[in-house]
């Protein structure tokens, strides 16, 4: 699993059936520091489960999780937006994203 801030979506006129009414995302990997979540510069689009929004902190899965995450059986994806992170405890200390 990662963790991402979404950064905004994608508008794909042309895609297989299966992906019709999925709504995708370009999501930043951020990485855990003892100062807190920084963005990595590292972008992905990925398939929301979730129903997420710009700004907020996700969890994202890959490969196999991917393709388990239901209603995706038959959905060509590699990554997926599992879950909309609420609050983050780590290294002893709740974590935010900075700035």
């Amino acid at each position: 699993m990662l963790l991402g801030q979404v950064k905004g979506h994608v508008v794909s006129s042309a895609k297989v059936p299966s992906l019709n009414g999925k709504k995708l995302l370009v999501v930043e990997i951020v990485s855990v520091r003892e100062h807190g979540l920084v963005t990595t510069g590292r972008d992905m689009v990925c398939v929301d489960a979730v129903q997420a929004g710009k700004g907020e902190l996700v969890i994202v899965v890959q490969g196999s999780s991917a393709r388990i995450a239901p209603e995706f059986a038959k959905v060509p994806t590699d990554a997926v937006i599992v879950g909309i992170v609420d609050s983050l405890q780590a290294l002893g200390k709740n974590l935010q994203l900075q700035a």
